[in-house]
């Protein structure tokens, strides 16, 4: 949310990568997006979404419902 702030963004999208090839959302992942969801509500920055990458695949947070 930094570099967000810093930039002064009006919105992000937060992406990480899962190696092993599982694109499944951890409850860590689902908790950090709650998270971030959040912080963003407070300093007025939208999280449009929160992509986990695969090998050949993403899943978005932001479809599956948890955004």
């Amino acid at each position: 949310m930094k570099a967000a702030i810093l930039s002064n963004s009006a919105s992000i999208i937060v992406a990480h990568n899962h190696p092993s090839g599982h694109c499944e959302p951890s409850r860590e992942d689902i908790e950090v997006t709650k998270r971030l969801v959040e912080a963003g509500r407070i300093v007025g920055i939208d999280v449009l979404d929160h992509l986990i990458v695969c090998h050949e695949r993403y899943l978005s947070l932001k479809e599956k419902g948890y955004i």
